[in-house]
């Protein structure tokens, strides 16, 4: 293996590495995503990320000094380093300008790709307070004076939601309702006649 890489010089060596390095931390940090796992950062960051669902920030995945961004940028610089000065020979100072370029054209991409993802995710969160006007029927009945439950359909979804009648009169299972008040979890429905 060591003859393989006998006649590299020092900036080869030095893109060679940047570029295993790297591309290491890129599959790594990939099967730890895939496997459930996480991996520090290891700058001292706190990798637990919590949601604002009214504000989302849309590099909330990605940041610069991340294990992904770092990653990236070393396994792009090292690679197309490598090739620029060994393959295409362009000379130093072009190989590192390279370089540079693919490795934070790498670190953007990677940023799109976060940006993408987080547009992707909603909150599963279900307010009471949107069921108001939405109709559908006594699933189990309600005394009177009392709660039983209701299904309706609530964001696309039938979901089943306590219930008094607003007058406080008994309906029996399978009379379609009206939600007209939300109290705390509990609807408040009118029979639709």
């Amino acid at each position: 293996m060591v003859r393989a890489f006998s006649d590299f010089n020092g900036l080869e060596m030095f893109f060679l590495i940047s570029g295993i390095i790297g591309g290491f931390f890129v599959i790594l940090k990939l099967l730890l995503q895939f496997i459930g796992g996480d991996a520090d950062t290891g700058i001292g960051a706190d990798s637990d990320i919590d949601f604002d669902t009214q504000h989302v920030d849309p590099d909330v995945g990605f940041r610069l000094l991340s294990m992904h961004g770092l990653s990236s940028f070393f396994m792009m610089f090292g690679l197309v380093g490598l090739a620029f000065y060994r393959q295409s020979q362009v000379g130093v100072i072009i190989s590192i300008i390279g370089a540079v370029a693919a490795g934070m054209v790498s670190v953007w991409v990677m940023s799109k790709i976060f940006q993408g993802a987080t547009r992707l995710q909603s909150s599963g969160t279900l307010k009471t307070a949107d069921a108001l006007g939405s109709t559908g029927t006594v699933y189990l009945n309600i005394p009177k004076g009392g709660i039983g439950r209701i299904s309706i359909n609530f964001n696309n979804h039938l979901r089943e939601f306590d219930a008094s009648e607003k007058d406080g009169n008994e309906v029996s299972t399978g009379t379609p309702v009206r939600v007209i008040k939300v109290n705390a979890n509990i609807l408040v429905v009118e029979i639709i006649k």
